[in-house]
């Protein structure tokens, strides 16, 4: 890994940070086609900042259903950030706060109204894939929550209570003995199966995304970074290196990706969290059958966890969270991290090599949830993020939600913390001393139960 983009640092991805050097793009080299760089001054209905699954599916929404002109600024190329080098998982998911959490909180009327806005978020997904013909290397349905630890599966097993009677959600708990063919390893105590879920080659559906939304009729500019934004009249303009849009109506789609000079009203309201991936070379038939037998989607229930699955031609793909800052993120120490917990769980694969290693920024918000709401004191400006690494569903969704509010359609549901403006974040400068610390808290967390297990 080389050099990266670090939105507390950085106004935007410069063009001599290089893109990720990940297994998706390796599977799919070609860029695709878009408008090239912004060389003019234009207008449009609604211009939209990031060309990730938020915008693209945006301009999706209003250019083919509502017909207005979009216009989508792209710093880098389509899909350059979070949406080409995720972790593929598409699942009923968005934000990370625990659904126990969530009716704690707000009773069981909204966490219901939430839940069912996440399953739209993954029915979204599957309608695009079908509408587009997007072939992305799409795997069969299912997700398993993995007990890491023994305590762990007495909690799952709570938690699948939870899905069938607040959500009527037809989840089950599988048995540790019962794991064979699905999980192998040290660390399976048990899971959570979730029928609904899966996994894919997520650049291949950005750019499946990106084809629909301009055979629609919008523009997709690449090279475009917006570096300045000024509002008079009722009226937006958006200035790039090259140029200018000026529209009565903006998108925001940036997530994880948002710079804190983007504008005031949008600063320190979401945490630039890192994420990071390896995969491997092919497993042999032996380690396949000892370590990830299936094709589903996986992810453990540690503190800091990780999440991981085999990929079609038998690799391992295995994520988690590790540096803080995007200086640090290329030390070598993050990807032995990766490795070392990937092992520790699947001893078969101990010496296995490593073909790609790479990361990227995923968006927290205060509360853990997500968003999508027009911006108060910025009229007629949109935002949509915090998906906090569980957005390749729900992040689609609200592309889909932002078109319509920004066409002036009523989008209700019954969770309203949806549409709300997030809480700043306070003392942004000392955000990742933060950081550090609540990592290192969590990760005594996790060994302490290691050693009581």
């Amino acid at each position: 890994m080389k050099q990266i983009y670090d939105p507390l640092v950085h106004s935007y991805p410069p063009s001599q940070i290089p893109a990720a050097d990940s297994y998706w793009r390796a599977m799919a080299p070609q860029e695709q086609p878009d408008d090239g760089t912004l060389a003019s001054e234009t207008r449009a209905d609604v211009a939209i900042i990031g060309g990730g699954y938020t915008g693209l599916s945006a301009a999706l929404e209003l250019t083919r259903h509502q017909g207005l002109r979009a216009v989508v600024l792209e710093a880098r190329s389509a899909a350059w950030g979070c949406s080409g080098r995720n972790g593929s998982f598409a699942r009923i998911s968005g934000g990370r706060m625990p659904h126990a959490a969530l009716i704690a909180q707000f009773g069981e009327a909204t966490a219901r109204a939430f839940f069912d806005e996440l399953r739209a978020g993954l029915d979204t997904v599957r309608r695009l894939i079908e509408e587009g013909g997007i072939d992305c290397d799409r795997q069969p349905d299912g997700v398993y929550k993995v007990a890491t630890f023994a305590p762990h599966a007495e909690k799952l097993q709570a938690e699948v209570e939870l899905y069938n009677r607040v959500f009527g959600y037809p989840a089950r708990f599988i048995q540790a003995r019962e794991l064979d063919g699905i999980h192998g390893g040290p660390e399976a105590f048990g899971a959570l199966h979730l029928p609904d879920g899966f996994a894919m080659n997520p650049l291949k559906l950005a750019h499946g995304l990106q084809r629909m939304a301009r055979a629609a009729g919008a523009t997709v500019h690449s090279d475009s970074p917006v570096i300045g934004w000024t509002t008079q009249n009722g009226l937006h303009t958006l200035r790039t290196p090259g140029g200018s849009v000026t529209a009565p109506k903006v998108i925001v789609a940036t997530n994880g990706y948002t710079s804190n000079s983007l504008h005031p009203r949008l600063s320190s309201r979401v945490l630039p969290v890192h994420s990071q991936i390896i995969v491997t070379t092919p497993m042999s038939d032996a380690q396949v059958r000892a370590s990830i037998p299936t094709d589903g989607c996986l992810f453990d229930t540690r503190e800091l966890l990780f999440y991981y699955r085999r990929l079609p031609d038998n690799r391992v793909l295995f994520g988690g969270r590790s540096a803080i800052s995007g200086a640090d993120s290329t030390d070598p120490k993050h990807r032995a991290y990766l490795y070392n917990a990937m092992v520790r769980k699947f001893p078969a694969l101990a010496g296995i090599g490593i073909d790609h290693w790479w990361g990227g920024w995923v968006a927290v918000t205060r509360n853990s949830l997500p968003f999508f709401y027009q911006v108060p004191g910025l009229e007629g400006a949109f935002w949509g993020g915090g998906y906090a690494g569980s957005g390749v569903s729900f992040s689609m969704h609200a592309g889909t939600r932002l078109a319509q509010m920004a066409a002036g359609l009523p989008v209700k549901n019954g969770a309203a913390f949806l549409t709300q403006e997030p809480a700043r974040y306070p003392f942004g400068r000392f955000l990742r001393i933060g950081q550090t610390l609540a990592y290192r808290w969590l990760h005594h967390k996790d060994a302490r139960l290691a050693a009581t297990s």
